[in-house]
């Protein structure tokens, strides 16, 4: 595949219009997803417009969120280095209390301790759960109810917070 005039004119004008890079793959065809961002980067092409309808990123965000799970916990997650990661928050299980931390280091986990970090990892308090796992999970019984959460949990959770 070669970059003609026409292609090129084409991959453009979608890029400013806001399609992301495999959308403009799919439209030119016969070109992948990192080929078109190469060119993107070769032109020296501007950051995307944002697209006028968002309602098919809504969708995907929706189909993958449905009865998965997040494996880092909120605590963990960053902005590519930009912020500081956000407060861990809380969260009550009604049926379940809340394990007392054994606060053990990395080296000290196995495959018998709960593998939840609590804490910031910056510091030298961040320590794991360390208690007993559910059969097949890496987090004890606690951590898997917040770990593994159904749509519907959260979405009234949701609910709840917002009164």
């Amino acid at each position: 595949m070669s970059w003609t005039d026409d292609r090129v004119a084409t991959l453009t004008k979608l890029w400013a219009d806001g399609l992301s890079a495999s959308q403009i793959a799919a439209e030119l065809g016969g070109v992948t997803r990192n080929a078109v961002i190469g060119k993107v980067h070769r032109l020296g092409l501007s950051g995307r417009a944002k697209p006028a309808n968002t309602s098919a990123r809504k969708l995907k965000t929706a189909a993958r969120s449905g009865g998965t799970y997040n494996a880092r916990p909120r605590a963990l997650r960053t902005t590519g280095g930009r912020t500081a990661p956000s407060a861990p928050t809380r969260t009550i299980i009604e049926d379940i209390p809340m394990p007392v931390s054994k606060k053990l280091n990395l080296v000290d986990l196995t495959e018998k301790t709960c593998k939840w970090p609590d804490g910031d990892p910056a510091t030298d308090d961040f320590h794991f759960c360390g208690n007993t796992p559910k059969e097949d999970a890496p987090y004890c019984e606690y951590h898997c109810r917040i770990a593994y959460q159904t749509a519907t949990d959260r979405r009234r959770v949701k609910r709840a917070a917002n009164g």
